[in-house]
């Protein structure tokens, strides 16, 4: 049931320094291209291979994450057109559900949303250098304590997931158009590397098209149907970043028109490229010699060019890898910044730096959350992730049920054909894998469900009762 009618401030209200609408559709596209062509595509196909055992499957699954994405995007951009200010999730469930909800979704887009996969896209940026230098493999570390999910690590790789962490976290202090920039010539980078190895690959490599024919033996205790939806937080966490626009509509130039081209334009641009280079892997190698293999880019080019050019294929993997970081270290900060805006956040989250007009202390913190996280085994850190970042999607994309209800709610037209086609199809395939994902990887999914009660308690005890005694004062 929701709150009575809470109100969301965007940064046009703020008193002091606020951000400012320079973000146009190429650049809004690029993130969304940069924010889904990460660690994904780089290495989930590897434990896709030993989870599903087939190659029809894991095609498959890249197919359904495709149509539910672009299903997401859809919903979203409805939401963006009707909401343009930064946060994302946050302003939409604070809309629906209440201030509650709203605090619950950003702050698990801090730990989750965020925090969690710039430390993952920065261990398998380490994992890709492993290529070069062995002792740089997630797998190798030099001091671990725990085991299973529990486990923590630090070792070569851990070093350097940190290093370029920092190396972004400080680069985002100057500005959005400086990144804005940087980031643009990584996105080109990464689809110029990814478009030249799947065109040389298929063309000049050494690969088979027998392979798609050679299943693997399985090493997921799970039946087929359930490991198929717990390999829907891989596919997720994969294409994650079809939603990226909406964090930082506040500083996107006439969000009505820029959200629903880039949102649509970048989920099936990737979605494309995502189906195709994994084609290119399994023609490039068997599924039985892939699995649980993570820098599966970099194996596939060694066996379709050889060691010598395999290298140079494995350092360009790595690069765009370091697209993917810089923006989710760029966007992350303007969710934070929008909850402390309302008072939902930590008052710190709120400062603009006068001159760089960037929330420099939102960058700050989650860097050095991410920097932590890289201590976690990559693949509770993708199951954590998928989990948490469905759970608020879905509440997200179900809210649209909510608004439209409301008069003057404006209705994005390939929402409405076949209504509720698109929701409804992102909400059933979410609460299915959440679902499987309860009962089949619970310790991980309890870490993930912890961290939401955390945030439900830190907004009760400490953001709600200074709310309700004193509206007129930020948090």
């Amino acid at each position: 049931m929701s709150e009575s009618n809470p109100t969301v401030r965007t940064g046009a209200q703020q008193k002091s320094v606020t951000l400012i609408r320079q973000i146009g559709v190429v650049s809004a596209t690029a993130l969304v291209v940069s924010n889904m062509i990460g660690q994904g595509i780089f290495t989930t196909t590897g434990f896709l291979a030993g989870d599903l055992g087939s190659p029809e499957l894991v095609l498959g699954i890249w197919l359904v994450g495709a149509m539910v994405a672009l299903a997401g995007a859809f919903c979203y951009a409805e939401l963006g057109i009707n909401f343009p200010s930064s946060g994302g999730e946050y302003v939409y469930l604070t809309r629906a559900y209440g201030p509650t909800w709203g605090f619950m979704t950003g702050w698990i887009s801090f730990f989750a949303g965020f925090s969690a996969p710039i430390a993952a896209a920065s261990l398998a940026f380490a994992g890709y250098l492993g290529h070069f230098w062995p002792a740089l493999h997630p797998d190798r570390p030099v001091w671990s304590v725990g085991s299973g999910a529990l486990s923590l690590r630090l070792g070569g790789a851990q070093l350097v997931a940190t290093a370029l962490i920092v190396l972004f976290t400080v680069l985002n202090f100057f500005g959005v158009g400086l990144i804005a920039r940087i980031q643009n010539v990584l996105t080109a980078t990464k689809l110029l590397v990814i478009g030249s190895f799947m065109l040389l690959g298929l063309l000049a490599g050494s690969g088979s098209w027998d392979h798609f024919s050679q299943s693997a033996v399985r090493t997921s205790p799970y039946p087929l149907l359930g490991q198929f939806a717990i390999s829907l937080f891989w596919i997720y966490v994969a294409y994650s970043g079809w939603n990226a626009p909406t964090y930082v509509a506040e500083e996107i130039r006439r969000p009505e028109r820029t959200l629903p081209i880039s949102l649509a334009l970048g989920t099936l641009l990737v979605a494309a490229v995502f189906l195709a280079l994994n084609v290119v892997y399994i023609y490039a190698v068997p599924l039985e010699v892939m699995k649980g293999e993570l820098a599966v880019g970099a194996l596939a080019a060694t066996r379709l060019f050889g060691p010598e050019v395999a290298g140079t294929f494995s350092l360009l993997m790595a690069v765009s890898l370091v697209a993917t970081v810089n923006a989710m270290v760029t966007i992350g900060p303007r969710v934070y910044y929008a909850m402390a805006q309302n008072r939902a956040f930590f008052r710190a989250a709120a400062y603009v730096h006068p001159r760089w007009r960037t929330p420099v202390n939102a960058i700050i913190a989650q860097g050095v959350c991410a920097a932590l996280m890289s201590m976690t085994s990559f693949p509770n850190l993708i199951i954590y992730i998928g989990f948490s970042l469905t759970f608020f999607a879905v509440l997200s994309v179900a809210s649209l049920f909510v608004f439209r209800r409301r008069p003057g709610w404006q209705k994005l037209r390939v929402v409405s054909f076949a209504w509720p086609l698109f929701p409804a199809l992102f909400i059933l395939v979410g609460a299915v894998t959440i679902a499987y994902g309860v009962t089949l990887e619970w310790r991980v999914s309890l870490a993930a469900i912890a961290t939401i009660t955390a945030g439900a308690l830190v907004y009760h005890f400490r953001f709600r009762p200074q709310q309700a005694g004193d509206p007129g004062e930020p948090a």
